[in-house]
């Protein structure tokens, strides 16, 4: 389902969003039925320009208003299309710089406490795709190729790489407490065989190796930057417990937590190991800029699987963030065909059947489309950025992660 879907949603262009006709539809309704259509779409319209004012005011200078709301068919922005060569997979050119890398983090978590070790080292098994190391490892190399040919990671870009699967794993751990989530990965989640308390400990002991290890790089302009990121990550889930009644409001605040809980970790740590590469602040602005954008689209794509996605592909439940009560970008875009769904929001889908009534909802509108397109947009913007850098393997393959992002399933 999911490969077809993204065959379709690729020439997928926006329109204004509109009901079946019912028995006051314009070809029973005559000249005044045909009317008041025009105003209902021109209320929509009106309504989607509110909400695209708000997401752009959240984020400044990456869209302009008329830009996102008069948008063309969209198209792949992966390196292929770019020049029509084929480059290597991103990941198995990232891998050689990883190799190890599993191995080296639980090194780093050196630890005496047979329960807490296990605790500690249950994610840490390898079977993953390292998805943010590989981002950081790529990007360490194209930036050095861009200052000064060198194609070579440096050790302290390289523990850059850990560090962030090391906070990304701690962020997993803590979550999962908060949400009460029993599987995670396809397994068990460390709350769930441990208890609670346990897990809060893990997850604190995993930030404080992760800290130990960014203290030995000895550079307090990165040890500054990836600070902010278990800043952003607290406040993202603040975020995430609160909500707005304000529909505008309300998507601003999501993409807020979006960048929070998931961005904010991808883009700070490109501008670590580019700062670390590269003297040139142009550069290291690219590198956020590219981070940032991959990851808010990587999120949005996520919230996209959690409706069109199974349990089995996923490692954890769909309709997982309903159940919790979290309205993502699918269930804005859909609010503005069926706004009875904004009682459901502002009572966090806490009445009986308001999870499969939302879900619903969202799979008879185009929220899913129009979140696709959001993720696809920001995508763009990530290439865009990337493609000021001087040309090079690794700026390909982060080029060609964009249309990863875009296209996975799971």
């Amino acid at each position: 389902m999911a490969s077809c879907w993204w065959r379709w949603r690729r020439g997928c262009s926006w329109r204004p969003a509109a009901r079946s006709p019912g028995p006051g539809s314009p070809g029973r309704a005559g000249l005044s039925g045909l009317r008041a259509a025009a105003a209902a779409a021109a209320r929509a319209q009106m309504s989607y320009f509110n909400l695209v004012k708000s997401l752009t005011s959240a984020f400044p200078n990456m869209y302009s208003i008329s830009r996102f709301h008069h948008m063309t068919p969209a198209v792949c922005c992966c390196s292929k299309t770019r020049s029509g060569e084929e480059y290597t997979d991103p990941f198995n050119l990232g891998w050689r710089d990883l190799k190890g890398l599993y191995e080296d983090i639980r090194k780093e978590l050196f630890i005496s406490t047979t329960e807490l070790k296990e605790m500690c080292e249950y994610y840490f098994d390898g079977k993953g795709k390292a998805f943010r190391p590989i981002i950081v490892v790529l990007m360490a190399r194209a930036c050095n190729i861009h200052h000064n040919n060198s194609r070579n990671v440096q050790a302290s870009q390289r523990a850059i790489a850990l560090i962030a699967e090391m906070i990304h794993t701690a962020s997993l751990v803590h979550d999962d407490v908060i949400d009460d989530a029993s599987s995670r990965r396809g397994k068990h989640t460390v709350n769930k065989i441990w208890g609670e308390k346990k897990a809060v400990l893990a997850g604190d002991l995993i930030l404080s190796a992760a800290s130990i290890a960014l203290a030995r790089i000895g550079n307090t302009t990165v040890v500054s930057i990836l600070t902010q990121v278990i800043e952003d990550l607290v406040r993202g889930e603040f975020l995430q417990l609160g909500s707005k009644e304000n529909e505008n409001e309300r998507f601003a605040h999501y993409l807020e937590k979006t960048f929070k809980k998931t961005a904010s970790l991808i883009a700070n740590s490109c501008k670590a190991v580019s700062v670390l590469g590269c003297p040139d602040p142009v550069v290291h602005e690219i590198a956020y800029q590219y981070g940032k954008n991959v990851g808010l689209a990587f999120q949005l794509i996520d919230d996209v699987l959690d409706f069109t996605s199974c349990s089995d592909r996923m490692g954890k439940p769909t309709s997982a963030d309903l159940k919790l009560g979290l309205a993502t970008g699918p269930v804005l875009f859909a609010c503005q065909q069926f706004p009875e769904m904004n009682a459901m929001i502002m009572r966090r889908f806490s009445s009986p059947g308001d999870v499969d009534r939302a879900r619903q909802y969202v799979l008879q509108s185009d929220g899913v489309q129009q979140t696709t397109y959001l993720a696809q947009r920001y995508c763009r913007e990530a290439v865009r950025e990337i493609s000021k850098l001087r040309p090079s393997p690794e700026r390909e393959a982060l080029i060609q992660l964009s249309e990863i992002v875009l296209a996975r399933d799971k």
